[in-house]
């Protein structure tokens, strides 16, 4: 397959903190690219991750699983963003909305430095 499925954008903020922007699909082939990524940025030091998700148009259930490696691996939780109605209601009806942040706001408030 010649196409990639998965594209992350990492930016690293102040203070530990990162950002991944995430586009395209999170499920079985991509998820250890994003654990993987995400295992990066921890052992750099930045615990406080945001994950944007606006981008994505397919989380299945080694998505969601990924998200909770995610969540699980680092001092700070995550938070999640961008998420679309779809993933919204898999996370309701799995129980991950109560485990993991969502912001509804557009933006957040997190800047990058450099």
């Amino acid at each position: 397959m010649s196409a990639q499925l998965l594209t992350i954008e990492v930016t690293r903020l102040d203070a530990g903190r990162a950002r991944l922007r995430l586009t395209g699909e999170l499920e079985y082939d991509t998820a250890p690219e994003f654990i993987a990524a995400v295992a990066q940025l921890r052992r750099d030091g930045h615990q406080e991750l945001l994950i944007d998700l606006a981008g994505v148009g397919l989380c299945d259930s080694s998505g969601l699983s990924a998200l909770l490696v995610a969540h699980r691996g680092g001092t700070a939780p995550i938070r999640l963003t961008g998420v679309n109605p779809q993933l919204q209601r898999m996370l309701d009806r799995t129980g991950l909305a109560e485990l993991l942040s969502v912001e509804h706001a557009a933006g957040g408030n997190l800047r990058a430095t450099g």
